[in-house]
């Protein structure tokens, strides 16, 4: 196994390992209960389609060197990797009873220090040193949004 192998088997396991996170453990038993599940918009998805570009192209360029099978085999699960974290799996707000996840990161409701809304539908939510702005999927889940805020103060 080559050094190039080895690398790709690290980034298809730390990109698997987040997919699971995301997917399973952050909904599921981490933090508690959830509440609510708001789906977001998606961000830069032109990012996602230029890697698996680049990758289908260390692919082509690995079959017409005659590169191992399994690089070839391994780069593919990169390129379907890529593919599932950039188009398949959705951005979500999760609330949970002490807080909520945005980005993958826990923030306690203590920390808000304001909230608005802006004119082109984003929530702004101003926490101590940081201002996160969150696209909603759909505009009548920022009423949700303020209801589960309202519970929770």
């Amino acid at each position: 196994m080559s050094v190039t192998d080895i690398g790709l088997l690290v980034i298809i396991t730390l990109s698997l390992a987040f997919a699971i996170y995301d997917e399973f453990i952050v909904d599921g038993a981490l933090k508690g209960k959830t509440r609510l599940k708001i789906g977001l918009k998606r961000q830069s998805r032109i990012d996602g389609l230029i890697f698996i570009g680049l990758v289908l192209i260390l692919v082509y360029q690995n079959i017409t060197n005659n590169g191992t099978v399994f690089t070839t085999t391994l780069l593919l699960i990169l390129a379907f990797m890529a593919l599932y974290l950039a188009y398949i799996r959705r951005p979500k707000f999760i609330f949970k009873a002490d807080g909520f996840f945005y980005a993958n990161v826990f923030i306690k409701y203590d920390r808000i220090k304001n909230m608005n809304l802006s004119e082109d539908g984003y929530l702004v939510i101003d926490l101590e040193k940081r201002r996160l702005l969150i696209q909603v999927q759909h505009l009548d889940d920022l009423q949700r949004i303020y209801n589960q805020f309202l519970e929770n103060n």
